[in-house]
């Protein structure tokens, strides 16, 4: 089994989630759930879709910005793995 090794950044900006999402038959990907600590939050909705860098917790990939708990969060898929980081 090949394991990647990822450097580790102590970023408190930068959360790192498991995500339930839904994928259309073009290889779209609509997030519809996150977990965090242990809590499932729905994805209230979902107002853009880009690729954009995470300027203030660091990397980049395809953005979400969405409502999650009714607050404004940017949720991140990087490479293969998903995080957000509360928009200001």
């Amino acid at each position: 089994m090949i394991k990647f090794d990822t450097p580790q950044y102590n970023n408190p900006d930068k959360h790192f989630v498991e995500v339930k999402a839904s994928f259309d038959t073009q290889g779209n990907i609509m997030p519809l759930a996150i977990t965090y600590e242990g809590t499932e939050y729905e994805v209230d909705r979902i107002c853009d879709i880009r690729p954009a860098a995470s300027l203030k917790s660091g990397g980049a990939g395809i953005r979400y910005t969405c409502y999650i708990a009714g607050k404004k969060t940017y949720l991140f898929l990087e490479e293969t793995r998903w995080f957000f980081e509360i928009a200001e």
